[in-house]
């Protein structure tokens, strides 16, 4: 991990834009911004529907919102504003305006990562998976795998069909789970080591999109946010876990000790 330049200002570690919520769903909206706003990355922009507005301006008072007028759900995006990086899909819900949202994201041509309810959009319009920008980070877990890519008989086949697509779309695939696989356009692909049975809540991959939007705003490649968020993301879950044990972890428990999960990783890794 490249240390913080002692002389920096907000501007130095980038702007993410992250695309989350709607009606019923602003968990998942403050999850991600909030684990965004702990990668280090300069400054955040979360685009919300109406009605997450005075939620999200208390519960992360940090964030700049740009509110829809849309009352449940978001219904546009303007990628002309400055940012660095985009997170698309936690608690985004389904709505069939999202494929225009989604085209809107993809002509930015900023780093992008796409999780939940934006790969389930992309599912059930494949002509999307076509689009996807070179190096995009996706982050389904087996079964959005499934929905996007097709459904295998074992593990071995999964994570064959996932470097194949990767590799295909030239994007990078993490497919989420004990020891999730991280599949590159290159035809390499990584297990991760952190991570434990804990973090099997709701809410965790809004915590993963988050992070790594924010790294991918910081200039890392995707290559290197996938690699070094998904091991925050385990790392932080194991940390929990010493201190409280795996039952009652919950995905506020991941951000909460996502500041020891880097100083551990900056004291390893030096």
């Amino acid at each position: 991990m490249e240390p913080r330049n002692p002389f920096a200002h907000k501007g130095t570690y980038g702007h993410a834009a992250l695309l989350a919520g709607s009606e019923g769903m602003m968990g998942a909206a403050i999850l991600s911004a909030r684990a965004c706003l702990r990668s280090g990355a300069g400054k955040l922009t979360c685009f919300v529907p109406a009605c997450g507005g005075d939620i999200m301006q208390v519960a992360v008072p940090e964030a700049v919102l740009h509110i829809d007028k849309e009352e449940k759900r978001i219904s546009s995006f303007d990628g002309g504003s400055g940012f660095h990086s985009i997170g698309i899909g936690p608690g985004i819900g389904n709505f069939k305006g999202h494929v225009a949202v989604i085209e809107s994201v993809f002509k930015s041509g900023l780093p992008l990562v796409m999780d939940a309810d934006a790969l389930n959009a992309m599912a059930k319009n494949p002509g999307l998976i076509g689009e996807l920008p070179a190096n995009t980070i996706l982050t389904p877990h087996p079964k959005e795998f499934e929905r996007l890519f097709g459904s295998a008989e074992n593990d071995f086949e999964r994570v064959d069909l996932a470097m194949k697509k990767a590799a295909e779309h030239r994007i990078i695939i993490v497919l989420k789970g004990h020891h999730s696989l991280i599949a590159l356009p290159g035809g390499k692909g990584f297990f991760n080591s952190t991570g434990n049975a804990g973090m099997a809540k709701a809410g965790s991959g809004d915590v993963l999109t988050g992070l790594l939007a924010g790294l991918l705003a910081r200039g890392y490649s995707a290559e290197k946010a996938a690699a070094i968020g998904v091991f925050l993301h385990g790392l932080s879950g194991d940390l929990a876990a010493t201190k409280m044990g795996q039952e009652s972890l919950t995905s506020s428990d991941l951000i909460r000790f996502l500041p020891r999960a880097f100083l551990q990783f900056e004291n390893d890794f030096r």
